[in-house]
This record gives C-alpha cells, structure tokens and sequence, in this order.
C-alpha cells in the first residue's frame, strides 16, 4: 500500500548517523544522499524511508508511529542498543508483546527529533 514515507529534521547529519545506524541493525541502507535529503532501503535509488532537512520540526501528536520490519529478535535488539547509542530514547525495551500476539517482538524508541519508532518481528 505505501510506496514511501518522510520525516522532516532539523538537523540532518545528527538524523542521517541516527538511521545510519538503527536501519543498518535491521539490514537496510541509505540508497541515495542529497544535500537535503537521506534515503534509505535496500536498493539504489529506490528509497521506502526518507529523512528531509527542514527548518522547524514538529512530529506527529500521539498515536502515529513508523514500525520497521526486523528480520530476526537479534536484529530489534541491535536495533534498539544502535537507538539509544546514537541519540534516540528508550520507548519500550526490546521484548515479547503478547497483548499484540503470541510472537510479536518489538522495541520502541523516540528518534533525536521526537517521532515514535518501532523495529518489529512477528514470527516464532
């Protein structure tokens, strides 16, 4: 259903070393760099996440949040240690989550600019 998503940064490069990282720990990577502009997914210039440089940065109220696909548990939790080394905040440790089914693992993080992220895997 989505072709692609941006966010908006305030400050690129701090967000580019940022995803950098925590979509490096789930096995995708940046597909093309602008000066204003990170791409990121596993083939050349065909970007499914974008991060765009933009003055003042105002991330959705409560509610919304991104849910990357995570291709192992061992991948959110490097996902999540990349998250709180690079400048993201613990929204919930890497863990099962029952309540969402019986093999839902997950762990949440708030990026350097406040929105809500998830590294997700729901298989036994």
């Amino acid at each position: 259903m989505l072709h692609h998503l941006s966010f908006a940064v305030a400050d690129l490069a701090r967000a580019a070393a940022f995803y950098d990282a925590v979509l490096a720990a789930l096995g995708y990577r940046r597909v093309w760099t602008s000066d204003t502009a990170v791409g990121y997914g596993i083939e050349d210039g065909n970007d499914r996440f974008a991060i765009k440089q933009r003055g003042a940065v105002s991330p959705p109220a409560s509610g919304f949040h991104l849910a990357f696909a995570a291709p192992s548990r061992a991948a959110v939790d490097r996902f999540h240690a990349a998250a709180l080394a690079h400048g993201g905040r613990d929204q919930g440790a890497p863990g099962r989550r029952p309540h969402y089914g019986p093999d839902y693992y997950a762990a949440f993080v708030l990026d350097p600019d406040g929105y809500w992220i998830e590294a997700v895997i729901n298989t036994a």
